[in-house]
This record gives structure tokens, C-alpha cells and sequence, in this order.
């Protein structure tokens, strides 16, 4: 089993979104039994509350189930527990690194990184408001990282 934590810094809008899109496509895709995908915050303001009303209602846009989620925070023993670790931008990156360790065995990466716009990061709607635009690259971005993990198991 390939197991992927999304990373932002409040668990409600970008990296539960990823959560969402990224089991959505694996369910489609007939892999469920393949994966375990997760999300989970650098900070702690947001913790044990739900999505951003702007996430839901994108995920109901555009057809994308949701389960039962409260954000939580990442922990040190996440870097053991999953094979993948995937911020949403450079911050976050950088507060993943922190929070914990290093990556001595290279799992954290951006969400771009897995498409043709390697290093370039998904824009936070808690600031932009622009639930469409981070939608538009979450998708491109889980897209991607599914058939690099298709590709390289």
C-alpha cells in the first residue's frame, strides 16, 4: 500500500482538497485498495475544525465525494508512517522539513513537482479566494503524482 500525506497550513482548504481529488481519482481509477491518502496541517490554528465552506462547495461543483474530516496537525512520526509527503507550496515545504527533521529518504515534495511546473506552488484560497484556481491546479497536481506512482511502483 502507497501511502500519501497532503500537507498546507491549515488542513482545511488546499491539502483537503487534495485528500478528496486524489481519492477520487484512485476510486475511479480502481486502485482504492492501493492507496492510503491523508491530510494534515504545519500549523495549529485550524485544528479539529472542517473544510473551508469554498473547498465544499468546489467538491460538490465538481462532483467529488467528501468524507468526515477535521483538520490535524502533522507529527514528526508522519515521516515514517507515509511514503509521500506533498506540500502545497514552498512554506509548507519548509515547515514539513521542521516539523520533521529533514528528509534524509527524499519524500517530501511539492504537488507541482510531479507535473511540468516543478517548483511552482498552488496558491492558498484562504488568501486568493479563488477556490477555482487552486481546484485547477490540486487536480492538474493529483493527476500527475497518480500516474508518476503508477508508473514507478
Amino acid at each position: 500500500m502507497i501511502k500519501v500525506l497532503f500537507i498546507c497550513h491549515g488542513n482545511i482548504c488546499r491539502s483537503t482538497m487534495a485528500q478528496f481529488v486524489m481519492e477520487n481519482l484512485v476510486k475511479k481509477a480502481g486502485l482504492s485498495d492501493r492507496y492510503q491518502i491523508e491530510s494534515a496541517a504545519t500549523s495549529f490554528e485550524e485544528i479539529g475544525n472542517g473544510p473551508h465552506r469554498g473547498t465544499v462547495m468546489k467538491m460538490r461543483e465538481m462532483g467529488i465525494p467528501m468524507r468526515e474530516h477535521r483538520a490535524i496537525h502533522m507529527e514528526k512520526s508522519d515521516y515514517d508512517k507515509y511514503d509521500y509527503i506533498i506540500g502545497m507550496d514552498k512554506w509548507n515545504y519548509q515547515n514539513i522539513l521542521r516539523i520533521v527533521g529533514g528528509d534524509p529518504e527524499g519524500k517530501v515534495s511539492l504537488l507541482l513537482d510531479y507535473t511540468d511546473r516543478k517548483g511552482q506552488q498552488i496558491a492558498d484560497p484562504w488568501y486568493t479566494g479563488n477556490f477555482d484556481e487552486t481546484y485547477r491546479d490540486v487536480d492538474e497536481g493529483c493527476r500527475a503524482l497518480l500516474q508518476f506512482l503508477e508508473e514507478n511502483r
